[in-house]
C-alpha cells in the first residue's frame, strides 16, 4: 500500500505553510508571551492583591479562529474547584493573574462544546507541526494578547521547557521563544471532546501528499491518530489510509467507530478496501459492513470473498462501462465525470447483453468525432481479458504478453467486473514475498 517517501519534504511543507506571517515575529507579541506551564499553580488575585486561589487550568475556545482565545480559568479555591470567566481578568503576566473586581462569580466548571483545557488536553500531548511535517510533543504553550483577547499563539517543543516542567525551579519560568512553533502551523489533536481545530493547519494539511499524511498518522498514537483523521477531508483521509502500512492501518481501524471506519473504507479504492476488510476479524468486518451503503457493502463482500491469489482478489471494480450504441461524446463526458477516480486509460465497451467487446483508450476517443458511435471504434488490438478465478501466476504472464497498463477481469458470462492495474500486481507480489520470502518462493514466477 505504502509508497516510498520523497526527500525534501520539509522544504515543500515550508513553502506551503509559509504564506502567512507568524504573529511570533511581532515584537509586541514576543515581549508579552506568557508560559502556560509557568502559570499553573500560580496565585489568582483580586484587584487589591489578595489571593483568591491557585490556577489549575486554562480554558480556550477552538473553532475556525487560527489562535484560540482564553474563555476562562479553572481555579482551586479552598477545597473546591471553580470557574472564572475570562472577562474578569485585568492583568495576565508570567508571575500572576489579577481580576478586575474583589467580587468574583465562582461557578462550577462544565466543559462546553468547542472548549479545551490547555494543561489537561494539550500540554505534553502529541501535536502535528504542519510546517515541518513532523509529530512533536508540546513542552509548553504560550499565550499573548491578540485582537483584544488573550490567545494561544505558540507551542514550545524544546527539551529545556520539558526539563523546566519536570524539575520546577531548576530553570527560569520565562518563555524560550526561539523553540516555539506558531500555533497557525499546528494541528493539536488532544482534547476531551474532539480536535483542537485550526483553519490554517487544516488548509496546510489538505495540500500534503497522502503518503506524507500517512507518515504523520503512523507517528501518532491512540486517540491522537483518530483525531488527525477527523481533521482531514474524508476523501483525503481515505487516500492517506491507502498509503499506511497494513499493521498500522489495522490498529487505526480498531480505534475508530464502525460508522467512521465504514465511511473511510467506502471512499478507498475497492481493491484496497477489500484488502483491508479481508484482514479484519469477522465481527469487526461485519460491524463495518452494517454501517455501509448496501450497494457498496455488497460489492466489497464479493471482492473480499475472492482469494488473494486469484485475479478477483487483486482487481479494482472501478471501471467505466459504456454501450456500443453510446457516442464518443457520451464516453468523454463519463470520463470527465469520474476524473477524480483512478480511471484514466479509457472506457470498456459492452454489447446489449453486457458482454465485453472492447476497451477504447482516451487517445482514440479524443481523435474521433463526438457524434460517432463507439461501435465504429471497436477493432483490433482487442483488450486482454481474464476470468476472475485466474491464478496470480497466469495474471503475471498476461501482463508480460500484453504490456498494457491494465487487464480487464470478466466473469463466467464474459461480463466485465473489474480490472487489474500494474500497481495492484506489484502490491500483490510484494505481499506474497513478505509472507513467503524469496528463499521459499511464492510460485508466482
Amino acid at each position: 500500500m505504502k509508497t516510498p517517501p520523497v526527500t525534501g519534504i520539509n522544504t515543500v511543507a515550508k513553502r506551503i505553510t509559509g504564506r502567512r506571517d507568524s504573529v511570533l515575529e511581532r515584537k509586541n507579541i514576543r515581549d508579552a508571551l506568557v508560559s502556560v506551564a509557568g502559570l499553573i499553580g500560580r496565585p489568582i488575585r483580586d484587584e487589591t492583591g489578595r489571593d483568591i486561589g491557585k490556577l489549575v487550568d486554562i480554558v480556550v475556545r477552538h473553532g475556525e479562529t487560527t489562535y484560540p482565545p482564553v474563555s476562562g480559568l479553572i481555579v482551586k479555591v479552598g477545597n473546591s474547584t471553580s470557574f472564572i470567566d475570562a472577562s474578569s481578568i485585568s492583568k495576565f503576566t508570567h508571575d500572576e493573574i489579577r481580576l478586575s473586581s474583589m467580587k468574583v462569580n465562582l461557578e462550577e466548571y462544565k466543559r462546553r462544546p468547542g472548549e479545551s483545557l490547555l494543561d489537561a488536553d494539550v500540554l505534553d500531548h502529541q501535536i502535528v507541526d504542519v510546517n515541518g511535517l513532523r509529530v512533536v510533543r508540546s513542552s509548553d504553550l504560550y499565550l499573548a494578547p491578540l485582537d483584544r483577547e488573550i490567545r494561544v499563539v505558540g507551542v514550545d517543543i524544546s527539551f529545556r521547557s520539558f526539563v523546566r516542567r519536570i524539575f520546577p525551579g531548576s530553570l527560569s519560568r520565562r518563555p524560550t521563544p526561539e523553540h516555539v512553533v506558531d500555533w497557525a502551523a499546528v494541528a493539536s489533536l488532544a482534547d476531551g471532546t474532539g480536535v483542537v481545530r485550526s483553519s490554517e493547519s487544516r488548509a496546510a494539511l489538505s495540500q500534503l501528499r497522502p503518503a506524507d499524511l500517512a507518515d504523520l498518522i503512523e507517528d501518532l498514537a491512540g486517540r491522537e491518530q483518530s483525531a488527525l483523521i477527523e481533521l482531514l477531508d474524508p476523501d483525503l483521509a481515505a487516500d492517506a489510509l491507502e498509503e499506511m502500512e497494513d499493521d498500522e492501518l489495522q490498529g487505526l481501524l480498531r480505534g475508530l467507530p464502525s460508522q467512521r471506519a465504514a465511511e473511510l473504507i467506502s471512499r478507498m479504492e475497492p481493491d484496497e478496501s477489500a484488502e483491508v476488510l479481508r484482514d479484519l476479524d469477522v465481527d469487526h468486518r461485519e460491524s463495518i459492513f452494517a454501517e455501509m451503503d448496501s450497494k457498496i457493502a455488497a460489492q466489497l463482500r464479493k471482492l473480499v470473498s475472492f482469494d488473494e491469489t486469484l485475479a478477483g482478489g487483486i482487481m479494482t471494480t472501478h471501471i467505466l462501462v459504456t454501450r456500443e450504441t453510446d457516442t464518443v461524446g457520451d464516453a468523454l463526458a463519463l470520463l470527465v465525470e469520474n476524473r477524480e477516480r483512478d480511471i484514466s486509460d479509457g472506457v470498456v465497451v459492452v454489447d446489449a447483453k453486457g458482454k465485453l467487446l472492447d476497451h477504447i483508450q482516451i487517445i482514440e476517443l479524443v481523435a474521433a468525432k463526438s457524434s460517432a458511435e463507439l461501435s465504429t471504434l471497436i477493432g483490433p488490438p482487442f483488450p486482454t481479458a481474464i476470468n476472475s478465478n485466474t491464478r496470480l501466476k497466469e495474471v503475471i504472464e498476461e501482463f508480460a504478453n500484453n504490456r498494457g497498463s491494465s487487464i480487464i477481469v470478466i466473469d463466467e458470462k464474459n461480463k466485465p467486473v473489474g480490472r487489474i492495474l500494474a500497481d495492484d500486481l506489484v502490491d500483490a507480489l510484494t505481499s506474497d514475498e513478505e509472507n513467503h520470502g524469496f528463499a521459499q518462493g511464492s510460485g508466482a514466477f
